[in-house]
């Protein structure tokens, strides 16, 4: 049987390939392997055939939509009046909202990226016998595995 798991790299992962060679399983029956980081920066702008879930019209929709209601309240009293209010409202508040939104995701967000750091996870293989599997599961659990599944050979 072999059993799969991922861990972050940390010392986690080095505690649980001890017990687990304490536990009786052998050097040549474990395997690690450390997935690479993404090196290239992700675009910003979607396209029509991928998307990262980053919305940056978001906010500017709303504040467009708010600003927009002001203008056109408030060009009753002005020279050109509403319309052209409201739509200048309309522009200039998606065009806050859109700064905002790339502000923060520029500047906040890998900020917090590059203090937390890039660490990329682990695929640790394990293969051993079938009464062994729950056992070593447990180990893997305790060391705070993110996943693990068992595949039978």
């Amino acid at each position: 049987m072999q059993i799969f798991s991922t861990f972050e790299h940390s010392t986690y992962l080095e505690l649980a390939i001890n017990e687990l060679e304490k536990s009786g399983v052998t050097k040549e029956n474990i395997f690690a392997v450390p997935l690479t980081n993404q090196k290239v920066e992700r675009r910003i702008f979607d396209s029509i055939h991928n998307s990262d879930g980053v919305s940056l019209i978001s906010t500017g929709a709303a504040l467009g939509t708010g600003f927009s209601v002001v203008g056109a309240s408030l060009g009753f009293k002005l020279q050109w009046g509403p319309i052209y209010w409201g739509l200048i409202g309309a522009v200039g508040g998606f065009l806050l909202g859109f700064l905002i939104d790339l502000f923060i995701y520029k500047v906040i967000k890998r900020r917090k990226q590059l203090l937390r750091g890039k660490n990329g996870e682990v695929i640790l293989i394990v293969e051993c016998e079938d009464n062994q599997a729950d056992r070593i599961e447990n180990i893997l659990w305790h060391h705070l595995a993110l996943g693990i599944a068992r595949v039978q050979c």
